[in-house]
């Protein structure tokens, strides 16, 4: 241990070396310590200095032998080096996925433990990450120092703004190599591919489905437990998740921002332009891993799929007659009840399914 410290010791004086700020020396209650003459932040050792003003002079000493890209710190380097090798020798014990550094594997485990060490000392409200403590600070403080300069709106993080700018210049860097589908945000695209490769880790212990993110579990266990709790300022309707919110809002707003570019078609949800989009491309992207047989969307591939299982978990209270899916149960059930919910506006026939009124919307247009 005392070697170490050593090392870093000598390490660190002959960084300084190769900088010198004699005026940047302060004293203290006897204890010397070494100012940034630029900004006035304070490190204990000259080497921290040192590094630190490289912020500000755009220095960045450490180059890649294999690119030639440049770095600021040496552990940046050492860690840039790592996608160029591939090595990833810290691996999770609970799902196998594995990392380049012992950090980001540290930080990967609190999802699965639910660990969260860092404590807001305002409120209280306790993250998983520090960067996520950080961002929530700024909402006790306010502060918002980053302006677009389109349209004026104000962030608290630099790479929020960026996120933004893209609404203003249409930007999608992030591309799918499965589908070719883009986006503007990594995180999209990342929930996005899950749909490709089913990475489903987060196990819901009551009915045993699978989530690809831990916030899909926490949001979906809400059904099982009868919870609303997002509601709509408008109607007071309230609703289990949160997409299923945003998706109600926009038939209060008639909203249709996303258009198809082919038939004009516009669509409430850019989900849906997606899904229209595949009929005209003839993409079926969702594949059966048990025939090979393909589907435009992932929802036909789970009900076919069930052709191969034989499932059938949704069972009429009435007459006992199984069905694979929710709502298949929910149309046969309207043969007990005599329920009709689809009328014709122009001739007040009523239907128990909706393509039973489209078909025969057509009979007045003859």
């Amino acid at each position: 241990m005392e070697d170490e410290l050593y090392e870093k010791k000598i390490k660190c004086e002959a960084e300084s070396q190769i900088i010198d700020f004699p005026e940047d020396i302060k004293e203290e209650k006897g204890k010397t310590f070494y100012q940034c003459d630029i900004c006035k932040k304070s490190f204990s050792q000259k080497c921290n200095l040192t590094t630190h003003k490289r912020i500000h002079t755009g220095e960045k000493p450490y180059q890649c032998d294999i690119c030639s890209k440049s770095f600021s710190l040496k552990h940046h380097l050492t860690t840039h080096k790592l996608f160029h090798t591939g090595e990833k020798p810290f691996h999770c014990e609970i799902c196998g996925k594995s990392f380049s550094q012992k950090g980001n594997l540290a930080r990967h485990t609190r999802f699965h433990t639910g660990e969260r060490p860092y404590q807001c000392d305002v409120c209280g409200k306790s993250f998983s990450l520090n960067n996520l403590l950080a961002t929530h600070k700024q909402i006790h403080t306010g502060e918002k120092p980053f302006h677009c300069v389109i349209c004026g709106k104000s962030f608290s993080q630099s790479g929020n703004l960026t996120t933004h700018i893209r609404t203003h210049t249409g930007e999608k860097p992030y591309h799918c190599e499965i589908c070719g589908e883009s986006f503007s945000q990594n995180g999209n695209l990342i929930t996005h591919k899950h749909i490709h490769t089913r990475d489903k880790i987060y196990n819901c212990d009551i009915c045993g489905k699978l989530f690809s993110g831990h916030g899909e579990l926490t949001e979906h266990k809400h059904i099982h437990r009868g919870e609303k709790p997002f509601h709509c300022d408008i109607c007071s309707k309230s609703f289990s998740l949160k997409h299923h919110l945003v998706a109600h809002k926009l038939y209060h707003t008639g909203e249709k921002p996303h258009h198809c570019d082919i038939c004009d078609k516009s669509f409430s949800q850019k989900g849906y332009l997606t899904r229209h989009r595949r009929f005209h491309t003839g993409q079926k992207p969702f594949h059966c891993d048990v025939c090979g047989k393909s589907f435009s969307a992932n929802h036909h591939l789970s009900t076919h799929k069930q052709i191969h299982t034989g499932e059938k978990p949704y069972l009429c209270e009435i007459c006992g007659k199984p069905f694979p899916q929710n709502v298949n149960l929910t149309i046969h059930i309207r043969t007990h009840t005599g329920k009709k919910p689809y009328h014709c506006d122009i001739c007040g026939k009523s239907f128990v399914q909706q393509s039973n009124l489209i078909t025969h919307k057509q009979s007045h247009k003859r």
